[in-house]
């Protein structure tokens, strides 16, 4: 049960703006997330800075999003649209 009533709805997960985040916090979570997903990037090998930059590059782009989630206190990011999808 949660203590407030409307802490429940607080546990909505939050859109962060990359461009919201410093530099050093932004190239965190960007690390965060290629060292921990397990996506396969095909028939390369890719570096941990060529990943970086990737995720940067589609955050840039809209294609990816950041998004903290308050009831667990974490960070993730998630594709917004597929790549070269126009809405």
């Amino acid at each position: 049960m949660y203590p407030y009533p409307d802490e429940e709805e607080d546990a909505t997960p939050v859109a962060v703006p990359h461009t919201e985040l410093s530099p050093d916090a932004l190239q965190g979570v960007i690390e965060s997330f290629v060292l921990r997903e397990g996506t396969e990037y095909g028939e390369r090998d890719f570096t941990l800075e060529e990943k970086r930059t990737h995720v940067l590059l589609q955050l840039q782009r809209g294609e990816a999003q950041i998004m903290f989630d308050p009831q667990s206190q974490s960070v993730d990011i998630v594709v917004t649209q597929k790549p070269g999808a126009r809405s």
